[in-house]
């Protein structure tokens, strides 16, 4: 049986800034980045992983999952994926490590990045794509894979394995449906603060030109400026003559866009304020925003103010207007609460902001059962790669619906990865469907040497002209 030999680890950062992809009212200046490693065997069989950062950090987190990763060396891989969910334990069971936690912040996502190259080799050994591994497993290994410490007042097992057996049904039947359509998708990259007027409808345009039906933008320095940018997105997602030849306007009170306020195409506008406003800040500003009829309001205080998101949530229901959050949720606990205490519409889910795959199907387990949509968070660097996966064993094998979810998608970055993903001509993600790109997130090894930092040759070349 391969054991594992070894890894290593790569400080990857991308001058995104430059551009102003990724530009928001709090990330102002951002290097998209990946904290990346790869496991190794004594046989050929590999793992790869990665957590996301905006830059400067990205060198700590590669540190940290250097301790991490130490606790797999030696290990049987059939042991470790026979029982994933042990296996999680074990990566976050170090009473040294987890003193800088627990379970939060540089040590929790480096944590992600290990357990995700992981469960990578593990659908690498099998052959399969990490999506289609884990939705041909029984709920019973399903179960095993999952970790449920500190969440069973929300979600016991055995509730969630009879959940997963209701929808052992119809998992065949879902599977030949999403190959077929594709998942839905929404598109932010026309939406970043940094962009200009004229960029923005260029960009909306091309969107909607490529099918996609949900867009974002994002807000907080500015009402006035919000809204003229709202204003002129509706503009072009509202008009018909802006739609893909012979394609229909989507029916605005149909159950799929049930409490979306979709415009007169279907169109969807969401909006996402990075987390810059305090609580009656939030709920005066988009107040003030409710012209352009958003669906949600995304990030619209700090992270881990549950109760501050369920006072927004309060106030902005007669207005329409929901609340969604979960990018910077750093585990399971804090989305079991926004769960309990009604605090969100809509669940974002972050692929290695929580820690890895284990972690992901808790919280995707919890939101079935509350009933909640999960979109997860994307864009960034990897994350689109990652998170295709997640929402179709979402759809597949736990929730059993996706046409109320729509996955982020950004256009940035996928040209790195030796299996990008891709969006079909309806807007959609396309399934992952090669059985030995695991998890989708190997990284070409001259990306690696082209924008590692400090070192690779395009940062390397950039000093050599700055001097």
């Amino acid at each position: 049986m391969p054991r594992i030999t070894g890894f290593e680890t790569h400080d990857v950062r991308f001058p995104t800034s430059l551009t102003g992809d990724g530009s928001d009212a709090m990330n102002t200046d951002t290097d998209y980045s990946a904290a990346y490693i790869t496991l190794f065997t004594d046989t050929n069989l590999v793992g790869h992983g990665m957590t996301f950062t905006n830059g400067r950090g990205n060198d700590i987190v590669c540190m940290a999952i250097k301790e991490v990763a130490n606790r797999l060396v030696g290990k049987d891989t059939e042991e470790l994926f026979a029982d994933m969910g042990k296996a999680w334990d074990h990566l976050t069971a170090d009473a040294q490590l987890r003193w800088i936690g627990p379970e939060k912040g540089i040590i929790h996502i480096a944590t992600g990045a290990v357990d995700n190259a992981l469960w990578d080799m593990y659908a690498r050994a099998r052959r399969k794509p990490l999506w289609k591994l884990i939705v041909d497993m029984t709920p019973e290994e399903v179960i095993r894979s999952t970790s449920f410490r500190y969440i069973t007042d929300a979600i016991t097992k055995e509730e969630a394995l009879s959940m997963l057996k209701a929808k052992e049904a119809g998992k065949q039947e879902r599977e030949a449906t999403v190959r077929q359509l594709g998942y839905p998708a929404y598109v932010t990259s026309a939406g970043w603060l940094g962009y200009s007027d004229e960029k923005v409808a260029r960009l909306t345009k091309e969107a909607v030109a490529a099918g996609f039906t949900h867009f974002k933008m994002k807000v907080g320095v500015d009402v006035a400026d919000d809204l003229r940018r709202g204003n002129l997105i509706r503009s072009i997602i509202d008009d018909p003559q802006f739609l893909p030849l012979g394609m229909k306007p989507r029916d605005p009170h149909s159950e799929d866009l049930r409490g979306k306020n979709a415009g007169p195409t279907g169109a969807v506008l969401m909006i996402d304020a990075n987390q810059v406003w305090d609580v009656s800040q939030a709920i005066d500003y988009v107040y003030n925003l409710k012209e352009i009829k958003p669906w949600f309001i995304e990030e619209p205080t700090a992270p881990d103010d549950i109760l501050g998101h369920a006072a927004v949530r309060k106030a902005l229901k007669p207005h329409g207007i929901g609340v969604a959050t979960g990018e910077h949720a750093h585990n399971r606990i804090i989305f079991k609460q926004l769960l309990q205490a009604n605090a969100i519409d809509v669940c974002q889910i972050d692929s290695c902001r929580l820690a890895g795959v284990s972690e992901v199907l808790s919280v995707l387990l919890m939101s079935a059962k509350f009933g909640v949509p999960v979109c997860p968070h994307a864009g960034g660097v990897g994350l689109c790669e990652y998170v295709i996966h997640l929402s179709l064993i979402d759809y597949i094998a736990i929730s059993g619906t996706m046409e109320r979810n729509v996955l982020e998608y950004v256009d940035h970055l996928h040209e790195h990865f030796v299996t990008p993903c891709s969006i079909n001509e309806n807007g959609r993600y396309n399934v992952p469907s090669n059985p030995d790109e695991g998890y989708s997130i190997e990284m070409h090894e001259s990306s690696i040497a082209e924008y590692e930092w400090p070192n690779g040759s395009y940062w390397a070349g950039r000093r050599a002209q700055e001097v």
